[in-house]
């Protein structure tokens, strides 16, 4: 693969976009014709972000992946550490320069995220609960800039609030998997133990639950959107038990209800 194509992530970078594209016609509806060029400029601030966050990953963790992941471009000595971190620091500039002629709103989650993505690659990466909220953040902040690009963030704040409590329960899942081998790294399971650790992550994944249904009871979605979430809602359920015998189960299940969940509100947005 090419150099910077790997550093960049490509096939993160696509699927941010489609996550975007996926939230915007959500909150628009039908009439996501008239936000093409608000639509394209966030598309575009996804795609740099995330550019920004892999390239800067990359290059603060260049000394752990000469071991852990040798074949990626600053380990294998195919691109220079300074160049990986002008790249992220460009990126993240072009992000935020793009990001101007959005509306308020947008901008606001936009510079928030880019805030959260330098904390977290700085500071809160090591620090255990604080990184599982980081990264919880960022992957509802997705569905909420979708929103505000048509200016109905209500529209996307449920799907943007499940997201979040689902990357935050399949997150503290992921540490109690790696609790044995996790260093240099004071995570939940570290702190409280693993049961302990795993009680909080099923009272995220059910919190999840109990939001799905606002929109159906407000009246906002109808009955294709509630016949599936309440599939998305049977995953996280049953990832709220299996990750006490199988953690890697439990976590994979909860990418894949949080897949279902994002077809339920697109199904709520459409029909």
């Amino acid at each position: 693969m090419n150099k910077y194509l790997q550093l960049f992530r490509l096939g993160n970078c696509i699927m941010g976009v489609i996550g975007l594209i996926l939230a915007t016609i959500i909150a628009a509806g039908a009439g996501i014709q008239d936000h093409l060029l608000q639509l394209a400029l966030a598309s575009g601030v996804v795609f740099l972000f995330i550019i920004g966050g892999n390239s800067l990953n990359d290059y603060l963790d260049r000394e752990i992946d000469q071991t852990a992941h040798p074949e990626r471009p600053i380990p294998s000595g195919r691109i220079k550490p300074a160049d990986a971190k002008n790249i992220a620091i460009l990126a993240f500039a072009l992000t935020i320069i793009l990001s101007l002629p959005l509306r308020p709103s947008a901008f606001l989650v936009v510079i928030s995220a880019v805030i959260i993505m330098l904390a977290y690659e700085l500071i809160t990466k090591k620090r255990g609960l604080l990184g599982n909220l980081s990264i919880a953040w960022l992957t509802g902040s997705l569905f909420l800039l979708g929103g505000a690009v048509v200016d109905r963030l209500e529209v996307t704040v449920p799907l943007a609030a499940m997201a979040f409590l689902a990357t935050l329960g399949r997150e503290i899942v992921k540490d109690v998997e790696d609790m044995a081998s996790d260093a240099g790294r004071r995570t939940l399971p570290q702190r409280i133990g693993a049961k302990r650790a795993g009680l909080v992550a099923s009272a995220a994944f059910l919190t999840a639950v109990a939001l799905s249904f606002e929109p159906f009871l407000i009246g906002r979605f109808g009955v294709a959107y509630l016949a599936v979430v309440l599939v998305a809602d049977g995953i996280f359920i049953y990832c709220s038990t299996v990750h006490f015998r199988n953690p890697t189960q439990g976590q994979s299940w909860a990418k894949k209800g949080m897949l279902v969940a994002l077809i339920a509100f697109l199904m709520g947005g459409l029909l």
